[in-house]
């Protein structure tokens, strides 16, 4: 290919290639940087339509901004892969979220670009806080910067960190990312004139000389601020903003990128708090994201690594059982509530909510709030069901001791991506649950082998008088789901599912398929152990009676959980056994296939029966 007719990506491979773009030149390279982004994302999978929303709006902020100098912490950070793009990695955008590949989200170990690691939203405003304070006092201090957006604004942390932010006056810029039309309906050309109008140097200038003409005169100054305010108000909705201490702009169209351009180089020239709102498209460029936005929301792969190695599943998803039975149960019992942060879709509500809206409730990106309402509805006699990711209850754990488990009430979490999640990474892995539910009085904590187990727990879950969780995996089970043949789940029994000699395997959770073939290579016994707290405590005191070793095996931390579990009831019941735990690591485990992550961690039929082995024969 020519000079002439080398694409403009090509050529741009780090921000400094964007400086010296004439303003056609931007709108071709963003044409451009949509077209690849489409192309690669269908083909590897990952999150789609909040990278497309943002193309013009990355390509601004490298324009105008100086990165890796200048921090932009990007919120929900599965807004980044532009951002990728133009930092040096185009060329490996196309591993993204696979075993050794680009990580989903920013990530201050993979970049010098990535200011921040990210993965969870509403933290991006805490963050650039922070980092304005600390660069205040540097001689040449960096500008700082933060995009929320995809929904992370209904998250009270933002909110938190705009209230501070505001108070203490902190030499920043907001940027939201409004892709749902959640704050204003449209974007006008008296908007737009407005939003250059007083982000440009000379309104600024005129507006703070004015400020000072009337120092002297306080009461006709605290008038005239009120008029500029209430004015800015009737034709944009800045009117909190401002309120929280921040000087409000926009909105603008988040897909011209040289009104972008221009917007944001006034404003990083100006001092102090800054909110700018920018309208984006998600999905933007490609029609059937546009039409369907939640379920482009993310795509799987067509073509990769992942999907090739991984194994056929036929099985219904845990996280379709979940909905099975929320929809069975709300048909026969009037009380039942489901509640969940943001996560209808992504948790099985979506057939709950079409049939039952009026007992539906998407709290936002609220988990803290999510949690405690679930415990003013159980307070009033109701029956609530938090339907939320394991990493994501962690962000309410206050929540779950002080509302919900001290005063004992009547809540079911039904925990969906427990233990290893796969593509997602360290951020979006539940494999802390277990440590950190186990630990809290008056909790129910059962995780269920297969189908059939996880649909009769939330059941049993349902009718426990008091908190109980539920915990399953992102993946399919074995392909027997028989709602006509559910077994009858007792709190706090295990059962047995082979007997064998000397050594007990005791599974918890989906693990127990793995097991099975290392109990029959090894003619060892195993128990389903089923619940984690309460132990089956009379169980495994006969199983000491007749074995010698007891190997507990999860796919949770190892330190703190299951195996934790049983080493404690072995030791202060001083029974003749030794444990052997296999768990997950103490370490933040990669991004790759589910099957990957846990062959790693020794968590395969293969890994487990070694591990028994070389623990038998020392």
């Amino acid at each position: 290919m020519s000079e002439k007719n080398k694409k403009i990506l090509d050529k741009v491979n780090y921000p400094k290639d964007l400086k010296n773009l004439s303003k056609d030149e931007l709108n071709k390279l963003c044409t451009e940087l949509r077209e690849f982004l489409i192309g690669s994302i269908l083909q590897s999978g990952g999150h789609f339509g909040s990278n497309l929303g943002v193309v013009e709006l990355t390509t601004a902020l490298h324009r105008v901004f100086d990165a890796p100098k200048d921090k932009l912490i990007w919120d929900v950070g599965h807004q980044a892969y532009a951002h990728k793009v133009l930092t040096g990695r185009k060329g490996k955008i196309g591993t993204i979220r696979q075993k050794g590949g680009l990580s989903p989200f920013p990530k201050t170990e993979e970049s010098e670009y990535d200011a921040f690691t990210v993965g969870h939203s509403s933290t991006s405003i805490s963050a650039a806080t922070g980092m304005a304070v600390a660069e205040k006092d540097k001689k040449n201090p960096a500008k700082v910067v933060a995009i929320i957006g995809d929904g992370a604004m209904t998250g009270g942390m933002a909110f938190e960190a705009l209230n501070h932010a505001g108070h203490i006056g902190a030499d920043m810029l907001v940027i939201l990312n409004d892709n749902k039309m959640s704050i204003s309906s449209n974007v006008g050309g008296m908007r737009e004139y407005l939003t250059r109008l007083i982000s440009s140097p000379a309104y600024v200038h005129f507006r703070d000389k004015g400020r000072e003409m009337f120092d002297k005169l306080p009461t006709v100054k605290r008038i005239l601020m009120k008029a500029e305010m209430h004015t800015k108000g009737m034709v944009m909705p800045g009117t909190l903003f401002e309120e929280l201490g921040f000087e409000y702009y926009g909105p603008v169209d988040g897909h011209d990128v040289n009104l972008l351009v221009e917007v944001l180089s006034n404003l990083k020239e100006k001092k102090g708090p800054k909110f700018l709102h920018v309208i984006t498209e998600k999905g933007k460029g490609y029609a059937p994201a546009e039409n369907d936005r939640e379920t482009f929301h993310a795509v799987k792969p067509t073509d990769n690594k992942i999907e090739k190695n991984a194994p056929v599943k036929k099985g219904k998803t845990y996280t379709e059982i979940f909905s099975d039975w929320i929809c069975d149960k709300a048909e026969k019992d009037e009380n039942i509530h489901a509640i969940t942060p943001a996560m209808c879709h992504g948790s099985g509500l979506i057939r709950f909510c079409g049939k039952f809206p009026g007992r539906c409730h998407d709290v936002g990106i609220a988990e803290q709030h999510a949690v405690t309402f679930a415990a003013g509805i159980a307070t009033e006699g109701k029956k609530p069901v938090v339907a939320i990711y394991s990493s994501f209850l962690q962000r309410a754990y206050d929540q779950v001791i002080h509302d919900v488990a001290i005063p004992n009430l009547d809540v079911l979490f039904a925990i969906d991506r427990a233990g290893i999640v796969g593509p997602d990474g360290a951020t979006h892995a539940g494999s802390l649950d277990l440590s950190f539910l186990r630990t809290i009085p008056n909790m129910v904590v059962m995780a269920p082998s297969d189908e059939n187990e996880c649909y009769s727990m939330l059941e049993t879950g349902y009718a426990y008088d008091g908190p109980a969780a539920v915990r399953y995996p992102r993946d399919n089970g074995s392909g027997n789901y028989d709602k006509n043949n559910l077994p009858k789940i007792e709190i706090g029994k295990s059962s047995v599912v082979r007997r064998g000699k000397k050594v007990a395997i005791l599974s918890f959770g989906t693990m127990l398929e793995a097991c099975k073939k290392a109990a029959e290579d090894l003619d060892a016994t195993l128990a389903d152990m089923r619940f984690i707290k309460p132990l089956d405590e009379e169980h495994l005191k006969e199983l000491s009676e007749n074995h010698e070793y007891f190997i507990t095996v999860e796919d949770n931390a190892v330190l703190g959980g299951a195996g934790s579990a049983v080493n404690e009831f072995v030791l202060s019941n001083k029974l003749d056994v030794s444990v052997k735990n296999l768990g997950l690591p103490d370490v933040f485990l990669e991004h790759g296939s589910r099957e990957e992550i846990l062959a790693e961690a020794g968590l395969d039929a293969k890994g487990i029966s070694e591990s028994i082995l070389n623990f038998v024969e020392k």
